[in-house]
Formats: structure tokens, sequence, C-alpha cells
């Protein structure tokens, strides 16, 4: 699905050569600071490399439109962004963008299956950390990328419901066949979901068997 080649990214990150499947859930592990966000970033055209091209199915990232490839590649921060107005707004600020109709029965059976008690009408501003992040869960399963990519979302979030958060969004990957790509930073984490386990560290890259 991506492909990198010579790809540097100031002092932060140096891949000579990496390829991500186009099937399956990538891990990226490593200490905090070694460049995983940074990486994610790029694959989401929110950066782009210093030096060398990152490639999105065979085409360059230069060549597509950002927007486009956002909503192939839809990312999951950790502090995700909330619209103003209410809730109901920020689902169908996401679902607009797709050109995908809902109605507020669907807009209620996504709320409830990533657990968030909140009324469609509730202001989104009001919503905790953990609150907001189920809800830029449930804009997202509302949804069918090409790919998703999760940013761990344990600086917002208690253990419980991050791992609530990560069991959800695999369960959706995996049943509509998304390609899923998680940061993290345990490797129990990486052990029990990755099908591809790649170690950051000092902004350099290399794949990992976990089971060994």
């Amino acid at each position: 699905m991506f492909t990198f080649k010579g790809v540097r990214y100031k002092d932060i990150l140096c891949i000579d050569d990496l390829q991500i499947a186009d099937e399956g859930i990538t891990c990226l592990i490593g200490k905090s600071g070694g460049g995983k966000t940074t990486l994610l970033k790029i694959l989401n055209k929110l950066l782009s490399p210093t030096d060398g091209g990152v490639f999105y199915r065979g085409k360059s990232l230069d060549e597509i439109d950002s927007v486009d490839h956002r909503k192939a590649v839809m990312m999951l921060r950790q502090k995700p962004h909330m619209f103003s107005g209410t809730v109901k707004d920020n689902l169908l600020f996401a679902t607009s963008l797709h050109g995908i109709d809902v109605t507020d029965e669907v807009l209620q059976e996504a709320l409830d299956s990533v657990q968030l008690k909140a009324a469609l009408s509730q202001d989104a501003k009001s919503l905790s950390g953990g609150e907001a992040q189920r809800l830029a869960l449930a804009r997202i399963m509302l949804l069918k990328p090409e790919c998703i990519l999760l940013d761990e979302p344990s600086s917002a979030l208690d253990d419980d419901t991050e791992q609530f958060i990560i069991e959800k969004i695999v369960e959706h990957a995996k049943t509509n066949k998304i390609v899923l790509v998680m940061v993290t930073h345990s490797k129990q984490v990486a052990r029990s979901y990755g099908d591809y386990v790649y170690e950051v560290t000092n902004g350099r890259i290399a794949e990992v068997k976990l089971d060994e």
C-alpha cells in the first residue's frame, strides 16, 4: 500500500526502504520520540519528507490531492479535532464529505457501537477526552476508507478505554477489509494484533518478530 524510498524528514526520520502491506494490520512500536507519529503523519500527508519519496499504491503522494488522499487514508489521532456544533454535526461532517446519506437512527447506532452515552444534540466541545475519542471512532466507523491510521490514544484515555478503542477499530478494519497502521508503545498490543511489526528507533525502522 505504501512504499518509502530514501525518505528523510529533518533529523527525525531516516528510512531508506519500507513497504507497508495492502492487507492486515501493521504495528509501529518503539520508545517515545523515535519518529513513529512523524511517520504516521507522512502517511496521512500532514507532513512531507525533506528528501526521498513516498508512494501510495505505486503513485507518489506528491501527485495525489491531499483531500482525496485523506478520504482513502483516515487518521484517528491521540487528540481528535472536534468541529463546532453538536455531536450530530460532527458525524454528518464526515459522512457528507464522503457523499453518504445517513439517518438519525444510523448515527445513534454508531454512537451505541462505541458506547458513547451522548445525545446527538449535545455540544461536541463539551465532551471529555475519552468521549471525543469515541466520537472520532464513530465518525470513522460510519465510513469505509482503504486505510486507517491509529496513533496510540493513551494520552487522553484510561487503559480500559484505550483497549476498547483498539479492539473496536481492529474489528471494524478486519470486517471491512481495511488496512490498519497502528502506532503503539505496547509490544503486547503489537503481538496480539499485528500481522507486521516494525520498530522505530531514532528515526530508523526495522521489522521485528515478536513471537520469537
